[in-house]
């Protein structure tokens, strides 16, 4: 009898003890479910610090290589070269909780002033950006632009995402660092290099500004086909910028470029020959196949930088006309220009009046050659970039550029006789540029603006970049209609000079390729040309 009571009382225990770690075992599980990201993309991985004295990313996809770093003053080079082959970066750690990043939120407060009005630079639909410095470990003051999203916009937390997955990838001295970033209860800031000079887009089209000279549009030029060949060509996967343009070219104050916002950058996996996403950019960059299919790859950038040489050779704005029904886009208006000017070397009509013939006519040619080839029609007609900076640095034939593509031809030639075909694709442009019902107004600078923004043509850290209609939809869908291409209103008042870190150009292992594939930026409503 005592036998058995001790064994209903040992299996009375052995219950409890059963039941109870049954019991902490379904808690701990339901603590860890509360604690874990609703979607892989909810929480940002920590970024290491990509100043000067900390140029190398830690904790990146370790699918992604990048080139090793060079001399930051070395050329660009063939792919003859033969270089050791890229690191394997490091895979990232464990995602962190909602709060954190590189740089803490005090610092940035107490960096601005309390984010204060004197140190504001510029403001937007997606926030502000303001000066500040911040202290280092050994006393010294780094100058730097703080990017401030406002919070709740799904549309700036995409964009969030996409700079600090993709800048932080990223190091050359013709792009815009990624000094930190930081979440801060419903608070996203990033932190970059501060580049003091304001925009490209400010100095060719601001109002009473000195003019540019032949030497500092060479150095622009040159500086920013440096900085796109190095994300087409020599980051792995290759990354797409999809919103080049005059006003996220940034300038020191010796006129060395920096191109800047890559909150609408794409990653193309290598084995894929273009990404479908929703339209995103602003009028007058956008390539016609881009804006029609949503299928975007390098030769998008090529198109959008093409339209960025035509407005250092012009002068004038990617969208011409001020009428809000006059198509006409300066890619249009340029293309019989060009024609003329390569085929009987006659360039008055064509380059900004403002230089009054102060330039290097070979150089000049060289340039025009370049933005001719860029904005062709057809994507496969395009060169890449790299063709485009080894041509301008005289390391490649016109022959090889051009890709035995003429002056005045065109793959799309034939077509472009047909009316119904052309009438087609300006019908098409126009849908996308112009939604029923969207209330959207164009301004003679190829922005959009709406009751909600105050557009001005300067653009500083893509404090308001280019958005699309549907800015609550994923940015993966294909099917999208642009409405975006707002600007950021800049303050006057630009900020003290400070040196920008110099980092590495790297030599391109596809330098000496010859090919080309897909398309980009043109324009809102544009009126197809006979030029390729």
């Amino acid at each position: 009898m005592i036998a058995i009571v001790a064994a209903i009382v040992a299996l009375l225990v052995l219950g409890a003890v059963a039941a109870g770690l049954l019991c902490f075992c379904s808690r701990r599980r339901r603590r860890r479910r509360r604690r874990q990201p609703t979607s892989p993309g909810d929480f940002l991985g920590p970024l290491p610090v990509t100043s000067r004295h900390h140029q190398q990313s830690q904790f990146i996809k370790p699918t992604v290589t990048y080139p090793p770093q060079l001399n930051a003053h070395s050329p660009l080079q063939s792919s003859s070269n033969s270089d050791p082959p890229s690191p394997l970066l490091q895979p990232s750690p464990p995602p962190p909780a909602a709060s954190g990043g590189t740089v803490s939120y005090g610092d940035l407060v107490a960096a601005t002033n309390g984010f204060s009005e004197g140190n504001l630079l510029g403001e937007g639909g997606f926030g502000h950006v303001y000066r500040g410095e911040l202290l280092l470990h050994d006393g010294r003051r780094q100058p730097v632009a703080i990017k401030k999203l406002r919070p709740g916009s799904r549309q700036g937390e995409r964009e969030f995402r996409a700079e600090v997955d993709i800048i932080s990838r990223v190091h050359h001295r013709n792009l815009v660092s990624l000094v930190g970033y930081c979440i801060h209860a419903d608070h996203r800031l990033l932190v970059y290099e501060f580049v003091p000079n304001k925009t490209l887009d400010f100095h060719l089209h601001g109002s009473s500004r000195p003019t540019l000279d032949w030497p500092q549009r060479w150095m622009i030029a040159v500086g920013s086909a440096k900085g796109l060949a190095y994300l087409h060509e020599d980051c792995r996967p290759k990354i797409i910028h999809r919103d080049i343009k005059a006003a996220n070219i940034l300038l020191d104050y010796k006129f060395e470029p920096k191109v800047a916002d890559f909150g609408l950058a794409k990653i193309q996996p290598g084995d894929d020959t273009h990404v479908s996403t929703r339209v995103m950019g602003t009028f007058g960059y956008l390539a016609p196949e881009y804006a029609t299919t949503g299928k975007v790859n390098d030769r998008s950038d090529v198109f959008s930088f093409g339209v960025v040489l035509l407005e250092l050779i012009t002068g004038k704005r990617p969208v011409i006309s001020t009428e809000p029904f006059n198509d006409e886009t300066l890619v249009s208006w340029a293309r019989p220009l060009l024609t003329k000017a390569l085929e009987q070397h006659v360039y008055d009509d064509l380059i900004d009046p403002k230089l009054d013939a102060l330039y290097d006519a070979h150089d000049m040619h060289r340039l025009i050659s370049c933005a001719a080839a860029a904005v062709r029609h057809t994507a496969r007609s395009r060169p890449r970039m790299t063709q485009i900076v080894r041509y301008l640095e005289g390391e490649l034939s016109i022959d090889d550029l051009n890709a035995g593509v003429a002056p005045g031809q065109s793959s799309l030639r034939s077509q472009e006789h047909s009316g119904d075909t052309t009438e087609l694709v300006r019908r098409r442009l126009r849908r996308v540029a112009f939604p029923p019902g969207s209330g959207v107004t164009v301004t003679g600078t190829g922005a959009v603006t709406d009751s909600g923004y105050l557009s001005e043509a300067t653009s500083e850290y893509g404090v308001n970049p280019s958005i699309s209609s549907s800015s609550g939809g994923d940015d993966d869908d294909t099917a999208g209609e642009v409405v975006g291409g707002v600007t950021a209103t800049s303050r006057p008042h630009a900020a003290a000079a400070a040196s920008s870190p110099d980092t590495s150009e790297v030599a391109s292992p596809h330098a000496g390729e010859l090919a080309a594939d897909a398309a980009k930026p043109m324009s809102r409503r544009t009126r197809l040309g006979r030029f390729p």
